[in-house]
């Protein structure tokens, strides 16, 4: 298994992040990569940290997959590991 950095968006300074982030994640997952990811990947989490350089908040969408499906990624998509 290999785990993935699908997506990686930023937020401003934001009073509560989640509420922020659900509206551009839920977009995201509407997208080919998005659907690609719900079928391949069986627990894509996603992550809300502070951001120094924009002062505001990063929202990191991350996943396990298994090799084949990682290779197939890097091919379509492009290499984002962490």
């Amino acid at each position: 298994m290999r785990r993935i950095t699908f997506h990686e968006f930023t937020l401003g300074d934001v009073e509560d992040p989640e509420l922020y982030a659900a509206f551009p994640l839920g977009e995201f997952m509407d997208t080919e990569k998005g659907h690609w990811i719900k079928k391949h990947c069986s627990d894509p989490q996603y992550i809300i940290r502070p951001c120094p350089a924009s002062y505001g908040t990063k929202v990191i969408v991350y996943g396990e997959v298994d090799e084949k499906s990682a290779v197939f990624y890097e091919l379509k998509w492009g290499c984002s590991d962490r």
